[in-house]
């Protein structure tokens, strides 16, 4: 089965066919970097990570993926003001911080990620198209402010199926200027209230950038005048993605071919954010939660499926991402784990994936691996499990939840391998052990043997072929109780005298 995706401008599964053989375009709205992102922000980076890897390994394309910072609109404005603060400090701090918990989460990096503050020209050469094809207007109030006439746009409305005269009035400027209370601005005259440096001259007068327009002309000048795929999150369908196909079309552009929206992340039914005080941001997460349970968590439910956040969320995932490591920590001390070609996948796992990125599908058929080569393991069937291991770490790595990625900090260096057989060969003399005691009828001996393997972390599991072992996984709390262990010890090995950096 060839790949199909749901276009939401069609409403509807389609083959998926690239523009150019051998090559996908993949335009992503990124944040607006006014604050520090939360799961519900980053869960977008996620879902398109996913298409992408699949777009790779699955399909063998080239994939260039552009995902935009917007680093100058009016909330960058309006919350620098309030902190008192220069807008492009803050908003750099909270890019840093974007990036940090994007990496965090195993999210391969953009083949470019521009800001909308260098790409001010490609901006006012779309506006001067517009202009002259008669779809857009300088503000005739002196202002600087341009809009875009949606009346002049017959096609205005068809990304989200609405017509013009049911939809509400465009709030992103003073309509005093304008000919519909629809339109919506392409530029914002600069305000005597506002910084100079958030201000840059145009043949229309000094201002800044609006939204909409922000991320057409970055798509163009890095993808070109048509391209493949635009993603982002389902919020922001109407206005800014309608707007966005309006002014490309309008300008000539072909734009994007096909458009993908994952759904939101809530919490009590209510779409998570600042202003709810819901707000779960990643670095707090991720201080007691590993990074890959978190990374699991955002990936299990289909991208078009709201996640509703609770307190056992988190438990949940880290219970199956224990279930993926135990199977493939218990395979590795039989032998090598060689991940399976993307030929070699298993076909249930590929009809998921071909099937609009169906990755409740796709985990389902690596559970089911992992509960056969568990089993291969205790009838001793060391090929079966192997083999199986195989196809976990393939089918783990597409989803960007593999447990042996050095991202998660798996040792595969040769000193590592090297502890790992040195563990391997202690374990096994203390499961010996034991089990002589058991046979000799010494219970107290053999229980005193499994407290002291239980006490370190080792976790013995009785089975018909005998007892086998595995590490241990902290729980929730403990985790943050080891990163204060871990920023205790470099606080007291640091130089005396001298602050360690932050960020």
């Amino acid at each position: 089965m060839s790949l199909r995706l749901f276009d939401t401008a069609t409403r509807e599964l389609r083959d998926f066919t690239p523009r150019e053989a051998g090559k996908v375009g993949i335009y992503i709205c990124g944040l607006t970097t006014q604050g520090a992102p939360h799961i519900g922000h980053i869960r977008f980076a996620v879902a398109f990570d996913v298409l992408r890897r699949w777009l790779e390994v699955g399909h063998g394309y080239d994939v260039t993926l552009v995902r935009n910072v917007t680093d100058i609109d009016d909330k960058v404005l309006r919350k620098a003001a309030d902190a008192g603060e220069p807008w492009f400090a803050l908003t750099y701090r909270n890019e840093r911080l974007t990036a940090k918990a994007l990496d965090a989460l195993g999210v391969e990096p953009a083949t470019y990620e521009p800001r909308a503050t260098g790409h001010v020209p490609d901006m006012v050469t779309l506006m001067q198209t517009l202009i002259e094809k008669g779809h857009a207007y300088v503000a005739p109030d002196g202002s600087g402010d341009v809009y875009f006439d949606v009346r002049s746009w017959p096609d205005y409305g068809s990304l989200t199926g609405q017509s013009i005269d049911d939809m509400a009035s465009a709030d992103d400027a003073d309509p005093r200027g304008k000919r519909d209370p629809r339109d919506f601005a392409l530029w914002k005259g600069h305000k005597s209230d506002e910084p100079e440096s958030a201000s840059w001259p145009t043949p229309f007068g000094a201002g800044r950038p609006g939204w909409h327009l922000e991320c057409s002309a970055m798509a163009r000048r890095w993808l070109g005048d048509e391209f493949d795929i635009h993603g982002g999150g389902i919020d922001l369908r109407f206005p800014h993605h309608e707007n966005e196909q309006a002014q490309s079309r309008a300008a000539g552009l072909g734009f994007a071919r096909y458009w993908l929206h994952n759904a939101w992340v809530t919490v009590k039914g209510q779409k998570m954010g600042k202003s709810l005080g819901n707000a779960l941001e990643v670095r707090h997460l991720l201080e007691d939660t590993r990074p890959i349970v978190l990374r699991y968590y955002l990936t299990a439910a289909h991208y078009r499926s709201t996640i509703e956040y609770h307190p056992g969320s988190l438990d949940e995932a880290a219970a199956a991402v224990e279930r993926i490591e135990g199977f493939l920590e218990r395979a590795g001390r039989r032998g090598e784990i060689r991940p399976v070609s993307a030929a070699d996948l298993p076909a249930d796992f590929v009809e998921s994936m071909d099937d609009d990125l169906g990755v409740s599908g796709a985990l389902a058929v690596v559970h089911d691996t992992v509960r056969a080569g568990n089993s291969a393991l205790d009838e001793d069937d060391d090929e079966a499990a192997l083999a199986a291991a195989g196809a976990v770490v393939a089918m783990t790595e597409v989803l960007g939840i593999n447990p042996l990625a050095t991202h998660w900090g798996s040792g595969t260096s040769r000193e590592d391998v090297a502890a790992e057989q040195a563990l391997e060969a202690l374990v096994r003399a203390q499961l010996d052990a034991r089990q002589s005691a058991r046979q000799e009828r010494d219970f107290e001996r053999a229980d005193e043997i499994r407290d002291q393997l239980t006490a370190v972390g080792i976790e013995i599991t009785d089975t018909p072929s005998g007892a086998q072992w595995s590490l241990a996984r902290p729980a929730r709390g403990d985790v943050a109780a080891a990163a204060d262990a871990t920023r205790t010890t470099d606080l007291t090995s640091a130089t005396p005298g001298v602050e360690k950096a932050q960020g």
